[in-house]
Parts: structure tokens; C-alpha cells; sequence
């Protein structure tokens, strides 16, 4: 582990480098990180990861994984992390699950008819999934999936914003 932050070191000192070159042509006074003492900048982009300031976070509660080869993802999973899938939940579109580490839920499940293609699709999680629908309509996405609850497990939607397939999960 060591090993690796100092790999990681390395290679983000190299970025700064080369990043602080090309800058140094387009920046007015030549310098990467312009606020700062000449001999800072490096220590402040290595050393201090977190200074973006925290908000509320997002929190994937449900990852769902659409494939015409749910046995090779499954054990391709259960190879590189460990875990164990499910046998097929027929709530879940028959996809087979297994426990993420914040006690969200993955899922592996085959498409459900021939217009569907494969996708992964992170379902975040929500407190009140009418009114995070809606902001997302009136942002402009388009609903696939108006909220549907799921007995036991809570109450997903899906919006297409972007090109891009986005969940919403309340628990």
C-alpha cells in the first residue's frame, strides 16, 4: 500500500509538470497555481486531496448491471471482490444481487425484452422520490420509469437526461 501512494505520488508530480509547462505559455503570468508561493503549488496538489469543500453527498444505493451474460459478470464479481450473488429475485427482474459495502444492493440481470440493451445504472439515493422525479423532469429529462415501489425494498424511477439512464431509489 506504500508502494502504491508513492506510485501515485509520483505520477500525479509528473502531471503537475507537464501541466505547469503547457501553462506557462497560455497563463498570463506563467504559473499553474497563481495565488500561490512558487514553491507551493506542487506540495498543496499532492498533499492536501480533499480541499474541495463538502456538500450534502449522493449516495449509490442500488447498482444494477443489464448483460446477455449475467453468469460471466457474476462470477467475474465474485472473482475481484469477493462476494456472492444471489440466486435470480424475481422483484429485481429475476437479476441475481449481492451487498455493497454501505448496504446498498448490486444487481446482474438479463434484458427483460429485445429493445432493451446492455447498461450499468446507478440508483441514487433519495428522501422524497415524487419531488426528486419531478426536479429531474423540470430540468429536462425525459421519465423511463415513473416511481414504482418494490415491497421490501423500497421505491425506484429512471430518467433519461443527457443520453445518459439515471435511478432514483427511497428507501
Amino acid at each position: 500500500m506504500m508502494m502504491l501512494g508513492r506510485s501515485l505520488r509520483a505520477v500525479a508530480l509528473v502531471w503537475l509538470v507537464l501541466g505547469a509547462a503547457a501553462c506557462r505559455t497560455s497563463h498570463p503570468n506563467g504559473r499553474l497555481f497563481a495565488d500561490l508561493p512558487e514553491d507551493h503549488a506542487a506540495t498543496v496538489a499532492i498533499d492536501a486531496p480533499n480541499t474541495i469543500p463538502r456538500e450534502p453527498a449522493m449516495q449509490v444505493h442500488f447498482l444494477e448491471i443489464v448483460t446477455p451474460d449475467v453468469d460471466a459478470i457474476c462470477a467475474t464479481y465474485a472473482e475481484t471482490h469477493g462476494v456472492t450473488f444471489s440466486e435470480p429475485v424475481p422483484e429485481f427482474g429475476n437479476a441475481r444481487t449481492a451487498p455493497l459495502s454501505d448496504g446498498g444492493m448490486m444487481s446482474v440481470r438479463a434484458p427483460m425484452h429485445s429493445a432493451e440493451e446492455p447498461i450499468v445504472r446507478a440508483y441514487l439515493l433519495v428522501d422524497d422520490i415524487q419531488a426528486a422525479t419531478a426536479a429531474a423532469e423540470a430540468s429536462g429529462a425525459l421519465i423511463a420509469h415513473s416511481p414504482l415501489e418494490l415491497p421490501g425494498y423500497g421505491t425506484f424511477a429512471i430518467f433519461i437526461h443527457g443520453g445518459v439512464h439515471h435511478g432514483l431509489w427511497q428507501r
